[in-house]
Parts: C-alpha cells; structure tokens; sequence
C-alpha cells in the first residue's frame, strides 16, 4: 500500500498578555482570530456581550491571552459549520466540505507496502500521516483535516494530510494512515470512522 504525504499544518500557539483591539471597519471574531492567532471559540467567549453580527468599529474588543507556554501544544477542535470553518490545534482553517470515511492504518513493512517500499505513489517517502485514497472520491493532491481518531502515533483531536497515495483495498469511502512504528503497534489502530474536512 502506498500514500499520502501528511502536511503539519498544525500552528504552536504563542503566549501573549491580554490586550484590548479597537474595532474597524470589516472587523469580524474571525479575522481578529486569525490576526491575532487565537483560538476562535475563545475570543467569542472573552467577549460574551458582543454579538458576532454586531462589529462596529469603535467597539472594544478584549484579545485573550493564550495560557499555554510557547512550543507545547494544546490539543483543540471546533467547528462552525455555519461559516465553514474548523479550529484545529489554535489555527484555523477554511473548508469547503466534509466527508465520513472508514479509516484503517498502516507501516512501512514491506509487505504493506506493494513491493514499493516505504514511499507514496509519487515516489516521496512516507511520513507520519500520510493517507492512501480511492481518487474517484479523494483526488490526489486533495489536502484533508483528519478528525476523530485515536492511536498513540497520531496527533490529537486533528491532522492536516494530504492525499498522495492509493492502496488495492482502498476503495470507496476509505482512507489508509501512514504511522511510523512497527507492524505491531500500527494493527492497535484497527478500524476507525472518522471525518475529514476539505480545506485549502
């Protein structure tokens, strides 16, 4: 089996003291998330009597602080289906839609991997993350937050991945993860439902 190189699209959060922004015009939770690289879900919360569809500049907005220390993450995930945006990891991403997969999981043993050897089907080697897709439903070169998995070689809560391989048994509403490890503890992952999110 082959797959996909997985992109660590994941940011380290920096820590700031508080600070209070000044609103402008076009000014929305969102952007001011992104600007000031916070957690959207957070902002919303520091400021609970401010309506979202209610940004006027002159409006004073108190930017929270993040608690974690620089260089730990912390693992999150929220969605705002109505604006179609996901949080992952304190970055946010823009998705154009989801899709539920059966996931299943595998390691660089030869004979997982076709004779190939440990590389995607374009050749590159596998990395941690990397997804074997059918591409009548996942386009290869198709980037993806994976979401609602747990195994001890994965990241948390999301990972960005992007699909750069296919598999004989991938077909379908499938998806196939590269973990580093052996055989052994690769096979603990068994079968997940998860979802992915389409991003940019």
């Amino acid at each position: 089996m082959m797959a996909c190189t997985m992109t660590a699209g994941l940011a380290i959060p920096k820590a700031e003291a508080a600070r209070i922004h000044t609103a402008k015009q076009g000014d929305t939770f969102y952007l001011l998330s992104k600007q000031y690289n916070v957690n959207l879900t957070t902002l919303m919360k520091e400021n609970p009597s401010i309506h979202a569809l209610n940004i006027y500049p002159g409006l004073k907005i108190t930017i929270p602080g993040i608690s974690a220390k620089p260089g730990v993450f912390v693992p999150s995930l929220n969605v705002f289906p109505d604006q179609k945006i996901v949080e992952a990891w304190g970055k946010t991403f823009s998705y154009s839609k989801t899709l539920g997969v059966r996931a299943t999981a595998y390691s660089s043993d030869a004979a997982e991997n076709g004779g190939w050897g440990a590389v995607d089907y374009f050749g590159n080697p596998l990395v941690l993350g990397t997804i074997a897709v059918d591409p009548k439903v996942i386009p290869l070169g198709t980037k993806v937050l994976v979401t609602g998995h747990a195994h001890p070689g994965l990241p948390k809560k999301a990972f960005v991945a992007v699909a750069r391989d296919i598999g004989g048994a991938i077909k379908g509403n499938k998806i196939d993860i590269f973990i580093p490890g052996s055989q052994q503890s690769v096979r603990m992952f068994g079968f997940q439902d998860i979802k992915l999110y389409f991003i940019q």
